[in-house]
């Protein structure tokens, strides 16, 4: 309806004034509620067009509307806006077309559809998922989505983190404390049992730094010539030396880790296409740096180092290798980008990953560019802030991280509580109210995520995300199962939704206005790289259909058309609000 509208105003600004306008010279709002009004056309954009007054401008194209455009019933100028008021036929008519589409809002992926890949998660080998990487792999797989519902054929990728220092202080603190454990044998998912050797390397060797010191040796000396970090040191040469023994204890214990990241992946929702690793793409990094050394698109300083020298780009010098030849992780992304290009016809690159990295991703768009990679000066960096809790920062290394899979029971476990107290499980099967707790508890958990500008920092709240009455995703699905329950209620009575032709009132135009909007909303969420706008929409509509629900009776309604009226406008609601959602990654449930 919108899109009509707009191409009404380019024809008569056209036929009226001589000259079209652009389309984004057309701008519309919805009208303010204290006029009369379906949509406002912002008239100064056309004033270089018209020659005029704002005033006349809107009087003179408002009666072009009124006597040409079969959509618009009439209008009104206020200070030079120019307030339509849209036929009732017309909202019917956008009814009919949002009832008629099962995938309304989406664009269909073809054969021609550009190629996104998107990368995301990219954990380490050396501890399980947290709430940091809850935030990153939602905000990815939700951009993957929404991207798809724009007609983009996607990629989903990974890039783990599978090699360096970092892996080698787990598995020495594994071979000093571990005695042999395995997660059979524990009983403890993988990625846990790993964790916990990353943090006892920590712990013990603060301690050996605490000793030393003790000794007389100052901090810095102390950290570098700590035992534990010079055994450690050395295990990192034996692996990249090929070191058999070494090898096979970090295959064993990486598994441990891949079989538990895969169990919480599943539990969360998110999937990968592709999984790359880091030990498979440094060396690949390496001779594409070595490439470029060749072609004189680097350089070397005279301890044999690798730089790329970007002073022309307002930048400085950038390490590629170190001078004795091992890899960074700049050459790594680059290594990585190659192996993606050669595995896939990638038309755009996203990387989903924290705004600590900004510059990095800078760098990295400009040496690839210089490679040749036909995205690199495109590449997106989808730079997203940072997740704290009330209580402030986490960190690995001490253990006081919010771990991903705790955090997911807490949310279930809270939701089967605050559900039960509000009689919201009542007559359900054991069955159905695990299925319905899980559903509501992670969709709570991923709305409250999804909801907050990517772009800023935000705090998680646990206690604050599962709320039936407030912006939650619980408060989405709850109308969801509402809006189920009448719709089979009307199909037990037999009732008619067939859509004819009725008066519509105030509440039901401004539900169907809000369903109109729902393409446009996407395809600005795909634009702007942002579900927040996806969320806060869905939001919105259910707060919509709520007030509706409250001063309208559905079922009750004595005429026949408008009970039929408003069961379809019911079941459209429900249609957006499960699609929308699901563009989350949010799954709604049809009782509760």
């Amino acid at each position: 309806m919108e899109k009509q509208l707009k191409d009404a105003i380019i024809a008569g600004v056209e036929q009226l004034y001589g000259s079209a306008p652009a389309e984004s010279q057309i701008t519309l709002q919805k009208t303010k509620k204290e006029f009369a009004g379906d949509w406002t056309l912002v008239t100064f954009p056309l004033l270089k067009l018209t020659r005029k007054n704002p005033a006349q401008t809107a009087q003179e194209i408002g009666e072009y509307l009124k006597e040409n455009a079969s959509i618009v019933a009439d209008f009104n100028v206020i200070n030079g806006f120019l307030n339509i008021v849209l036929k009732q036929g017309s909202w019917l008519d956008t009814l009919r077309k949002v009832d008629a589409d099962a995938q309304y809002g989406l664009v269909p992926v073809t054969d021609q559809s550009p190629l996104v890949m998107i990368e995301y998660s990219s954990p380490n080998t050396n501890k399980p998922l947290h709430l940091g990487h809850i935030r990153n792999n939602l905000l990815g797989y939700s951009l993957a989505e929404i991207m798809k519902a724009n007609g983009y054929k996607v990629i989903k990728t990974n890039i783990v983190n599978d090699r360096g220092i970092h892996i080698c202080k787990s598995m020495l603190a594994w071979q000093k404390f571990g005695a042999g454990a395995t997660p059979a044998s524990v009983g403890k998912k993988g990625d846990h049992l790993v964790g916990d050797y990353y943090v006892a390397f920590d712990k013990a060797y603060k301690a050996e730094i605490k000793a030393l010191m003790a000794d007389g040796m100052s901090e810095d000396d102390a950290k570098k010539n700590a035992p534990l970090m010079l055994e450690a040191q050395e295990m990192l040469r034996k692996w990249e030396a090929g070191d058999a023994e070494v090898r096979n204890l970090w295959q064993t214990m990486n598994q441990w880790v891949y079989d538990g990241f895969d169990e919480t992946y599943k539990r969360m929702g998110v999937d990968f296409d592709k999984i790359y690793y880091e030990s498979d793409t440094y060396l690949v990094g390496k001779e594409k740096v070595n490439e470029g050394l060749a072609k004189g698109l680097f350089f070397t300083k005279e301890d044999g180092s690798v730089w790329a020298d970007m002073t022309d780009q307002g930048l400085d010098q950038k390490l590629l290798l170190r001078a004795d030849g091992t890899s960074v992780y700049m050459t790594q992304d680059i290594g990585t980008a190659s192996l993606r290009f050669n595995d896939y016809p990638i038309n755009k690159m996203i990387y989903v990953v924290g705004n600590e990295q900004n510059y990095h991703f800078q760098v990295l768009s400009i040496l690839l560019d210089r490679l040749g990679f036909e995205w690199g000066k495109d590449l997106v960096h989808f730079s997203y802030g940072m997740v704290e809790l009330p209580e402030g920062k986490m960190k690995s290394r001490e253990g006081t991280v919010v771990d991903a899979d705790d955090l997911m029971d807490e949310m279930v476990g809270t939701a089967t509580e605050i559900s039960k107290e509000l009689g919201k499980l009542d007559g359900l099967s054991q069955e159905e109210i695990d299925a319905i707790c899980t559903t509501i508890g992670l969709g709570s958990l991923k709305y409250f995520i999804l909801k907050v500008d990517p772009r800023k920092n935000m705090t998680f709240n646990p206690k604050e995300s599962i709320d039936f009455n407030g912006n939650t995703g619980s408060f989405i699905q709850y109308a969801h199962a509402r809006i189920q329950s009448v719709l089979r209620k009307a199909a037990e009575l037999n009732l008619s939704a067939n859509l004819g032709d009725v008066q519509l009132n105030e509440k039901e135009i401004a539900l169907i206005s809000a369903l109109a909007s729902f393409p446009e909303v996407v395809k600005q969420a795909g634009k702007e790289y942002s579900p927040s706008l996806i969320a806060n929409y869905t939001y919105d509509l259910v707060k919509e259909y709520n007030q509706f629900y409250h001063d309208y009776s559905i079922l009750k309604e004595e005429d026949e058309a408008v009970r039929a009226m408003r069961i379809v406008l019911s079941r459209n609601v429900a249609k957006v609000i499960k699609q929308a959602m699901a563009l989350l990654g949010i799954g709604v449930p049809d009782k509760m």
